[in-house]
């Protein structure tokens, strides 16, 4: 089959034909559909983030069940799937605490599937899966929890994206922080992530959404998904502005959603006193925030992150399905995008360019 494998940092994907074994047990093996391009894989194709390689990156996807392994029971051929790049072992602690999305079986297997073994390779050399979904290729195999099923009418464009920003960035809102109707609300980093949360804040009502970011097109762009007010750190103090708009308290709910220590800074000192920041975005190894600790005791903030949206993939991404179906969430107009396969290194440099909404790879 054909994929996208990345052999070194600072290199671009190869598109190449490699080798896909069949599922083992509890496995499934999917047709993609659909891939979206995540800021995620760039920080492993930069460097930021470590990972092992060689590997087919790609964790925000959608495809058809081909077959299954032994024991396989949640999904059959021919169901369409989303697919979970935070599949789940169902016995670890986390599992059985109802937060799945912090699996420690999923968290201790990088690269591999549950078996610690992979499926990838390119004759006797073994290639790793990104997030045990590495959908940059035209089928994959993956953990059985980590499909969720839709109907076979469902678009694989918005089923990739409910796997991994629609999710992300709804779930951070509404699971993790638990927006409060009326409340302040900023969101720094309107990417493809931050885009949702602040759907997800308008979703819980908030009275005032504040988007921030340094690129005038995206904060153009997020007034179409429920921000009410933008800021540009480049053009004016982000901190000052968000107090201005707020009545000099500064807002109830900040999040950093771009992924690194000045936006987490800038979150920190933004939300009011007894504020909460919510960190969604990852920042590249080592880069480190300094936090005040005073101020987090005498404003009493709360200081949290939030992963995959604190949503527990089997059940909440239904629950985005059902949104989007009720017209609660714009998932269609993220989407400004599509490319094949083999034009996945013009696509990330098209998001690192700045480009508005989410890229969608739909031809393999």
């Amino acid at each position: 089959m054909k994929a996208a494998v990345l052999y070194e940092p600072g290199q671009p994907l190869v598109v190449e034909d490699i080798e896909l074994d069949p599922p083992k047990a509890g496995e499934v093996h999917v047709k993609i559909g659909a891939a979206g391009i995540c800021r995620s894989d760039l920080h492993v194709m930069k460097g930021e983030a470590a990972h092992l390689l060689p590997a087919v990156l790609g964790h925000e996807g959608s495809g058809t069940v081909l077959d299954v392994g032994q024991g396989v029971t949640r999904v059959k051929p021919g169901d369409r799937v989303i697919l979970s790049f935070v599949p789940y072992c169902g016995h670890c602690h986390f599992c059985l605490t109802n937060r799945a999305n912090l699996c420690d079986q999923h968290m201790s297997t990088p690269g591999t599937l549950f078996d610690k073994t992979t499926r990838l390779h390119k004759g006797n050399r073994r290639i790793h899966h990104y997030g045990k979904v590495a959908c940059f290729a035209q089928e994959a195999v993956v953990p059985e929890t980590g499909c969720i099923p839709v109907a076979s009418d469902f678009p694989f464009p918005q089923a990739a994206l409910i796997g991994c920003c629609v999710t992300t960035g709804v779930g951070a809102a509404i699971y993790n922080a638990k927006i409060t109707p009326g409340s302040t609300v900023a969101v720094i980093g309107c990417g493809g992530v931050g885009l949702n949360v602040i759907q997800g804040a308008r979703l819980q009502n908030a009275g005032k959404i504040i988007a921030v970011d340094v690129n005038e097109g995206k904060l153009e762009f997020a007034m179409r998904f429920g921000a009410t007010h933008t800021v540009n750190p480049t053009l004016r103090d982000p901190v000052a502005a968000i107090k201005e708009l707020t009545g000099g308290l500064g807002a109830d709910y900040t999040f950093e959603v771009f992924g690194s220590s000045q936006t987490v800074q800038t979150a920190y000192l933004a939300a009011r006193k007894g504020g909460t920041i919510v960190v969604v975005g990852l920042a590249p190894t080592g880069d480190n925030a300094a936090i005040d600790p005073v101020m987090l005791v005498r404003q009493e903030k709360t200081l949290k992150g939030s992963y995959y949206g604190s949503a527990r993939p089997v059940v909440d991404m239904p629950v985005m399905v059902q949104l989007y179906q009720a017209g609660k969430i714009d998932i269609d107009g993220l989407i400004t995008r599509t490319y094949r396969l083999d034009q996945i290194n013009q696509a990330y440099k098209d998001i690192d360019g700045g480009d508005v909404g989410r890229g969608v790879i739909t031809q393999f």
